[in-house]
């Protein structure tokens, strides 16, 4: 596993020194399929090393858990993609999401909060009242899971499968987000 690790990348959770974007695979890498956000971001953190300079505005790490820990991270970014294993009821296993943060429910299950905590919207609104500076743009890249509870290293198949149309996705996204930061850079410029 080579996902960053925030021990050493954050003093407090309310600094705000690492502007440009965040990539997060999330899940839990020793429950088969859950691993998925976890898989996917060590192979974007692959790709975006052998692209440098042009990854250079972005970091790349793996949590466990959602909820506030999560909004945590995020202090400081402009932008972040959490990519995450989910299961829908009409999702087929490997199956790649491109969603907002809008567009999940606000439910208080799965990796984006924890039994004794609340979800990432939660969170986040939470953080924004407070006034830590938070990214104004989140994305959501999720995986169709199949087995989620199951003791493994092992991903299923078809989740296995799914890494490299994810990991291009997650990329896609990079460039999309970057792009964006440039055209506000240049737009803030003095002429």
């Amino acid at each position: 596993m080579s996902c960053a690790s925030f021990a050493s990348m954050k003093s407090s959770p309310l600094e705000s020194d690492h502007p440009g974007i965040l990539v997060v695979g999330l899940g839990n890498p020793i429950l088969g399929d859950d691993g998925i956000g976890w898989r996917v971001a060590e192979a974007v953190e692959s790709a975006l090393s052998e692209e440098k300079p042009a990854g250079q505005d972005v970091e790349v790490a793996c949590f466990a858990l959602g909820g506030l820990s999560l909004m945590e991270h995020l202090v400081g970014f402009d932008q972040a993609i959490i990519i995450d294993a989910v299961q829908t009821s009409a999702g087929t296993p490997g199956q790649v999401y491109d969603l907002s943060l809008a567009d999940l429910p606000d439910l208080s299950a799965g990796h984006l909060t924890a039994a004794h905590d609340t979800s990432l919207q939660t969170a986040l609104k939470l953080g924004q009242e407070m006034g830590a500076a938070l990214p104004g743009d989140i994305r959501v890249v999720g995986i169709e899971a199949d087995k989620v509870y199951d003791f493994s290293e092992i991903l299923s198949p078809a989740v296995e499968a799914a890494i490299p149309e994810a990991t291009q996705l997650v990329l896609n996204l990079v460039n999309e987000l970057q792009g964006q930061r440039s055209d506000l850079i240049a737009a803030d410029s003095p002429a």
